[in-house]
């Protein structure tokens, strides 16, 4: 079944925008929902109460029950609105990592979409949707080079329709109240299909019922390719609040520049004397232009790798290529130029004896043939792995067929055949000796040794007597970026 995410609220005025990490591969679709009205209360007038369960399972679904919502607070200690699955169980906090926008694993692979509205909600007049639709989608095509052209008849890229209870999608819709719509992500066998229930009071610009435009450029940024975030105030944030006018946060704006690049410049003038094709739209998706990327000096990588032969360091959506220990021409650059769909940052990476690229965030992992997605994002259960992501991941032998796994002072063993960790007990990370239990990041050299990182530190490991080298930690960057130190020493 597509992905999808889900939303529940208290209020009126505060609608909880979908929950969409089921995390399986692939998951549900997103679904928008708000707390029922009780039967006394008129339908213009809310009354306040506490959030409402998820239900048990969805309809028809392979998915395993969903977690319900959190116990309610005392009498006096009200909670905000909020989706009603838990949080997982790396937020905001764990390992200092900052949370930004995050991806689907999924984008449109052109930048000329169309939609088109196969219904219409009674409440309100077709132009009146149709101009509201428009906007809701100009908001993504403001910031992009993505354009939106309605179509009447035909095939289109994106299909809008409002409907009501089972319309063959296995996610119902519930009468008034409750769900309000849901989206598919790209990349999924519906993608593009996004579905309103009919039987909602739409409003446009005012909270006495569910504003259509909020809620459809929500929706829309899950078309393209955009999950929830953690960032406050973002219009991908699963708190919804009503608000106008209507824009997106910094926060969306580098999500969905991230999948498909800034604005094309439009031309001042026109050369007269281009060949055929020269200067013709392509649509080819711009590249990003992004903010500075962190300096290698100064930072704690969030992840390294040898991949075909080559260094890589990960840190905030960027990679560092180094070969034959010198930094190549380029970089550092967007990790997403080579690995399109790669989620930031990344917690973990490494290549297996295939050549398939593992990397890992939070609790999902995605699965690479070069440069090409095979899979994911899929959960770590998967794995046989429980609880928090893992922190760094190691190759270690000549054939390449020793994989570990690092999390706080545990690690596994991992076994890329049969996909599943030998134990779902782990060892201590003790066991490496002259190695710190907690560490960022690990790889192997083309001699067999091992590296392990944390922080601007390293520690080398020696393959033959099983333990740290003596002169050991000490500093990355000017080891391995020609930084300037007074010494390289660590006491």
């Amino acid at each position: 079944m597509a992905r999808a995410a889900g939303l529940r609220g208290a209020a009126p005025r505060a609608l909880l925008l979908p929950p969409l990490l089921l995390l399986l591969l692939p998951p549900p679709p997103l679904l928008l929902a708000r707390a029922p009205r009780p039967p006394e209360a008129p339908r213009r007038h809310p009354v306040s109460r506490g959030p409402q369960p998820w239900p048990d399972t969805l309809p028809d679904s392979n998915a395993p029950a969903l977690a319900a919502q959190e116990a309610r607070p005392p009498a006096g200690h009200p909670r905000p609105p909020r989706c009603g699955v838990p949080d997982l169980p790396d937020g905001p906090s764990a390992r200092n990592r900052q949370k930004r926008f995050v991806l689907s694993g999924g984008r449109w692979e052109k930048t000329d979409l169309t939609y088109r509205i196969l219904r219409f909600p009674w409440q309100l007049l077709r132009e009146q949707v149709r101009q509201t639709v428009a906007e809701a989608l100009q908001v993504w095509s403001d910031v992009t080079p993505l354009t939106f052209t309605e179509v009447h008849e035909g095939h289109a890229d994106i299909v809008i329709d409002f409907t009501r209870y089972w319309h063959g999608d296995k996610l119902p819709f519930d009468g008034p109240g409750g769900i309000l719509a849901h989206a598919f992500f790209p990349k999924t066998h519906r993608e593009g299909d996004v579905h309103f229930d009919y039987d909602e009071t739409w409003t446009i610009g005012d909270n006495q019922g569910t504003d259509l435009l909020q809620v459809a450029a929500h929706e829309f940024g899950h078309v393209l390719g955009l999950q929830h975030t953690t960032a406050a105030k973002a219009l991908m944030s699963p708190f919804y609040t009503f608000r106008y006018p209507l824009s997106l946060s910094p926060d969306d704006r580098r999500g969905i520049q991230q999948l498909y690049g800034r604005p094309r410049l439009a031309p001042t003038s026109r050369p007269s004397d281009l060949g055929p094709g020269i200067g013709a739209d392509t649509n080819e998706i711009a590249p990003l232009e992004p903010d500075a990327p962190p300096d290698a000096c100064q930072v704690s990588f969030d992840a390294a790798a040898t991949i075909r032969g080559e260094l890589f360091f990960f840190k905030a959506g960027f990679v560092w290529r180094l070969r034959g220990g010198r930094l190549q021409p380029g970089y550092p650059a967007l990790a997403s130029r080579h690995w399109q769909g790669l989620p930031s940052p990344v917690d973990a990476a490494f290549e297996d004896a295939q050549g398939h690229i593992w990397f890992f965030q939070g609790s999902q992992y995605w699965v690479y043939d070069g440069e090409k997605p095979v899979l994911g994002p899929a959960p770590l259960s998967e794995l046989g792995l429980r609880g928090s992501p893992i922190h760094a991941a190691l190759v270690w032998g000549s054939e390449k067929n020793k994989i570990y796994f690092f999390r706080g002072g545990d690690y596994w063993r991992f076994q890329p055949s049969a996909r599943r960790v030998d134990s779902p007990e782990p060892r201590r990370a003790t066991d490496w000796r002259g190695v710190p239990s907690e560490i960022d990041a690990a790889f192997q050299d083309a001699e067999g040794f091992a590296y392990f990182l944390r922080g601007h530190l390293y520690w080398k490991f020696d393959p033959v007597k099983v333990k740290a080298l003596e002169g050991f930690p000490r500093l990355l960057g000017p080891d391995f970026f020609s930084c300037t130190e007074a010494a390289n020493t660590f006491r």
